[in-house]
């Protein structure tokens, strides 16, 4: 493809030479370089790709996209000076994998929680309508029918348009993929052509990148504003921030509520561990997710869903019939013991509230609540003790252990949560460092009907520690645990 197709809608400084060149290939990494390739040097979090433009040559590099023009600049080679070379990055993949983007139906789910639920709905919902789908999610991408491993909940703009490219290739109408603050800071999606974008809520978490909640929800905010006046924007009217998040969108506005007037209303009638019976714009329908967090999540599915034409009792009846994202509100019976775990990815001060209220609503009569919590490493550190008082606050029992520790020590991370916690909550609460035995532990001391909650992995199938990614399943665990005691 020709480099000037490629620029098209990047903001240029400078160029040393024409742009009628042809390119290969586009690249963030230098290591991925070759013969004819342009290297885009984005400034990252751990790296400045601009220390590997001479590498990026030597592999083959003939077009060099950057910042700032080294100042010894190589005969052969094109540099051509942007604004924002990751902003460019954006542009770039998009152009040259053919904006697959703008040939199909792209919605985007932005939020602190409730974003791979709901990603992962609109994917199954539209699935079950006849459509081919694409999912781009924290758990996993797919393509069609095909499971694509994720990494990220966001990918780089060159893996994230390449992978785009292969759902329009493979078929997909429609494709749903949850949508980061950091995938938006980072103009990992810069460039693309949303046909809808949905808001869930905003609370807590991340202020160890983004450093103030303001920066938080400005970050958020900028999806919504960068969208088209051809799109729809739907969002939690129940949020405080919710009607912030579209005061400056030129796209179609719409919201969802339970407790307010709404484009998409919802009333909860039963909520039981065999779901949510539910009002939808007055129509009553029972579905298999559990929680007053799911009766959001469903709304906004619903909303999504008549954005893009569909037919409502279609959608309704679909809806009906679906289960939620692995690794949320995911849960276990020991039928012998009468023993109920449940594993959930609550990882903030929010979702835990939110998991253990909906807890509180399907029990009937003396049961404990018994929660097993951590933090993870090299992450927000201001929500630590948040965690732990939200866990002693509405548990009976909680187990302070590891998540994933990353590079910290795990003992450390587990006296930050202490830190400040309320004398009342001292004897609530035990540590145990090693999570597997916090999770034994918690089965152990658990009484008939009692509930256990395991929260903050969720889906996850390692534990990160000292860098290095051991298999771990929360799941799995309770699973072995059960069938030792139902024997």
């Amino acid at each position: 493809m020709l480099l000037q197709d490629v620029l098209y809608k990047v903001p240029i400084r400078r160029i040393t030479g024409s742009t009628a060149v042809e390119i290969n290939d586009v690249q963030i990494d230098s290591r991925k370089i070759k013969k004819g390739a342009a290297f885009v040097a984005v400034k990252g979090v751990a790296a400045d790709g601009h220390q590997f433009i001479d590498k990026a040559i030597e592999n083959g590099a003939v077009v060099v996209v950057c910042e700032t023009i080294p100042d010894m600049e190589q005969q052969d080679v094109l540099y051509v000076q942007v604004e924002n070379s990751a902003a460019a990055a954006g542009y770039m993949s998009h152009n040259f994998f053919g904006k697959p983007s703008e040939a199909m139906k792209l919605v985007g789910v932005t939020g602190t929680n409730g974003k791979t639920t709901i990603a992962t709905i609109l994917y199954k919902l539209f699935t079950r309508l006849g459509y081919t789908c694409g999912l781009i999610s924290t758990v996993e991408n797919r393509i069609g029918t095909l499971t694509v491993p994720a990494t990220h909940t966001t990918p780089d703009a060159v893996s994230l348009n390449h992978l785009l490219k292969q759902m329009l290739e493979e078929g997909c109408s429609h494709v749903f993929m949850e949508t980061s603050s950091h995938a938006l800071h980072q103009h990992r999606v810069t460039g693309l052509q949303y046909t809808g974008a949905l808001f869930s809520n905003i609370t807590h978490d991340h202020l160890d990148y983004h450093q103030t909640f303001d920066e938080y929800i400005r970050v958020k905010k900028s999806f919504f504003d960068g969208l088209s006046s051809t799109a729809f924007a739907i969002s939690n009217a129940d949020d405080k921030r919710g009607t912030v998040m579209l005061q400056n969108t030129v796209a179609r506005k719409y919201f969802y509520s339970l407790r307010s007037l709404a484009d998409f209303k919802g009333k909860i009638l039963d909520n039981s561990l065999s779901g949510l019976m539910m009002t939808v714009n007055d129509v009553e329908v029972h579905f298999r997710l559990i929680g007053e967090f799911n009766a959001y999540n469903l709304l906004a599915v619903y909303g999504a869903a008549i954005c893009l034409g569909e037919e409502k009792q279609e959608v309704l009846t679909a809806l009906s019939e679906l289960s939620g994202a692995e690794g949320r509100f995911d849960f276990l019976i020991s039928p012998k013991e009468r023993l109920m775990a449940i594993v959930d990815y609550a990882h903030t001060p929010d979702a835990l509230i939110n998991v253990l209220a909906a807890i509180k609503k399907l029990r009937k009569g003396i049961e404990q609540v018994i929660t097993v919590v951590g933090c993870g490493g090299d992450r927000d550190k201001t929500k630590r003790p948040l965690m732990a008082a939200v866990a002693c606050e509405h548990s009976d029992k909680a187990i302070f252990t590891s998540d994933n520790p990353r590079t910290e020590d795990p003992a450390q991370i587990i006296r930050d949560m202490e830190e400040g916690l309320a004398p009342a909550y001292k004897r609530k609460y035990i540590s145990i460092v090693d999570r597997k035995e916090a999770i034994k532990t918690a089965i152990s001391l658990a009484q008939p009907d009692d509930i256990i909650l395991i929260a903050g992995k969720g889906h996850e199938k390692y534990q990160e520690i000292k860098g290095v990614r051991n298999h771990f399943d929360d799941k799995e665990i309770v699973q072995e645990i059960f069938e030792l005691l139902d024997k």
